[in-house]
């Protein structure tokens, strides 16, 4: 199993910026791709970007072009750099960890991190 915790959530004006960091702990050999989610008040949680063992980036439409997902595999942590940000990101920000097909199945996720956007 892989433990996260999520970090760098607050509340920002529109326009501003933000990197959101996950630590990863535990069996991290086994994770195979990781993915950030938001989940807004009265809405499903969704993704927002999502990379691969070997840095395959996808974005949701709505943050192309304005945030970047990126990661160190030497720390374990997983970024998400969010620029131009807008009232419509603030949302609870999640962080997932997939397994490796030879590992036991896991999907793993943080406790979430708060972002608030102020127009």
């Amino acid at each position: 199993q892989v433990q996260l915790v999520e970090s760098g959530g607050g509340l920002v004006q529109t326009g501003g910026s933000l990197t959101l960091s996950c630590v990863a702990s535990g069996d991290t050999i086994c994770i195979s791709a990781k993915g950030w989610y938001r989940q807004a008040p009265g809405k499903e949680r969704e993704l927002v970007a999502h990379i691969t063992s070997i840095g395959t980036t996808t974005y949701a439409d709505s943050v192309k072009g304005r945030f970047t997902v990126s990661k160190d595999n030497a720390k374990n942590t997983l970024y998400l750099q969010m620029n131009s940000l807008k009232p419509e990101d603030t949302a609870v920000y999640y962080c997932n960890a997939l397994s490796r097909e030879v590992c036991p199945h896991f999907s793993s996720w943080g406790q979430g991190t708060q972002v608030t956007v102020s127009s």
